[in-house]
């Protein structure tokens, strides 16, 4: 068994086939007990974050053919997303999954996000029992190399993340901030990102609004905002200017009548958005409306951002670093599996050493020929020592 990767991310997928194989919270739990449950597969860690699902498999041939059968089942995709799937293996599987980790696969390189977001997906493996010792080992040796792959290089300078890629967004579009209101939905690390840029960027006013009242009530005191639950969004839309959502819900936030309602009552002042989530949290029918400019989490890739070009030579660094630290891994562990075989070898190699000892000890005592004994049972160790080996390259 080694690393098998399957999944599709942003590179090769675009956000309507990414939304198909997103999973939330719930179905991670129950499906990594499903793919535990076979033969075939030792451990398993699923990421699915708005830019990828990626399953991460400690498994087999057989038990990656099990997995893409069960996630074309379990998650009802055709033919066309089936396509999109690819699947990595051994040393490359190591080394885009040490990419992930550091934000060199991310849509915005070098974001930090994507490690935290790891992170939890192995810990969500580790509550469940789909962890032992290998993947503690390699997710060991991960998160040790994404730590230093920023603490080395300039990957995370002047840090960027789609959430501040968003208000960048929002900015332009405004010009200024600080004469405009915001309307956050979620609570999450994402949200509470944008609240923090927003506040930066001298943002006028603040609400917050989460199906968690309790949460939302903790971010707007943190940021001097206001809390709402998502029973009370129709009335600040119409005194809202910014809508950013990021919730994990797998059904619409905001519907395309309660945005029209909204831009009649505003006697049609725009409205900028940004649905940052996966699967979607605004209705994709709201782009319809005029006087509504909606933005998905694919056209934040489109945000220049500053730093950009050194993030990129940083990211070469890295690179070189994730493969040397590889090959490295590679060897260690492969000098851990032939170590029980080693010590086999030098048991069995000592034992035969003492029994022709014993044998010559006994043949000088009889007075034999020194010259000849030394001779003969030279060449009875050699016969003795190479037999197994001679027997295994025959017979297998």
């Amino acid at each position: 068994m080694t690393l098998r990767i399957i999944g599709l991310n942003h590179h090769n997928a675009s956000l309507d086939y990414r939304e198909k194989l997103a999973f939330s919270r719930e179905e991670i739990q129950s499906c990594l007990k499903d793919l535990i449950a076979s033969n075939e597969i030792k451990e398993a860690v699923i990421l699915s974050t708005c830019n990828r699902t990626e399953l991460y498999l400690h498994a087999n041939e057989e038990g990656e053919e099990y997995t893409k059968t069960w996630l074309i089942k379990n998650k009802n995709i055709n033919k066309n997303t089936e396509d999109l799937l690819f699947s990595l293996k051994g040393e490359k599987a190591i080394i885009h999954l040490s990419r992930v980790a550091c934000g060199l696969d991310s849509m915005i390189l070098g974001e930090p996000q994507i490690l935290g977001q790891l992170k939890n997906a192995y810990k969500s493996s580790i509550e469940l029992g789909a962890i032992t010792k290998d993947f503690s080992k390699l997710f060991d040796h991960i998160f040790r190399l994404a730590k230093k792959i920023r603490t080395n290089t300039n990957i995370s300078n002047s840090p960027v993340s789609v959430s501040y890629a968003a208000v960048i967004l929002a900015n332009q579009f405004f010009s200024r901030l600080d004469n405009h209101s915001a309307l956050l939905i979620g609570a999450g690390e994402s949200i509470e990102l944008v609240a923090k840029h927003l506040v930066n960027k001298k943002i006028n006013k603040l609400f917050i609004a989460n199906r968690n009242i309790n949460k939302a009530q903790e971010l707007a005191k943190r940021y001097g905002g206001y809390a709402l639950d998502l029973d009370s969004l129709d009335g600040v839309i119409e005194i809202t200017d910014l809508i950013l959502s990021s919730t994990a819900s797998n059904h619409y936030i905001l519907k395309k009548f309660q945005i029209q309602k909204a831009i009649k009552n505003r006697k049609r002042k725009p409205i900028f958005a940004v649905d940052m989530a996966v699967p979607r949290d605004l209705d994709p029918e709201i782009q319809e409306i005029e006087d509504i400019y909606l933005y998905t989490i694919d056209d934040l890739q489109k945000v220049v951002l500053e730093g950009q070009n050194k993030r990129n030579l940083a990211a070469v660094e890295a690179d070189e670093i994730i493969i040397k630290e590889t090959i490295k891994y590679s060897n260690t562990k492969k000098a851990e599996e032939v170590e029980p075989t080693i010590t086999e070898l030098r048991e069995y190699g000592e034992s035969i050493k003492n029994e022709v000892l014993e044998q010559s000890i006994k043949q000088i005592k009889k007075g034999d020929d020194i010259e000849t004994i030394i001779e003969k049972n030279a060449s009875l160790m050699i016969k003795k020592l190479l037999h197994s080996p001679s027997v295994s390259m025959i017979f297998g």
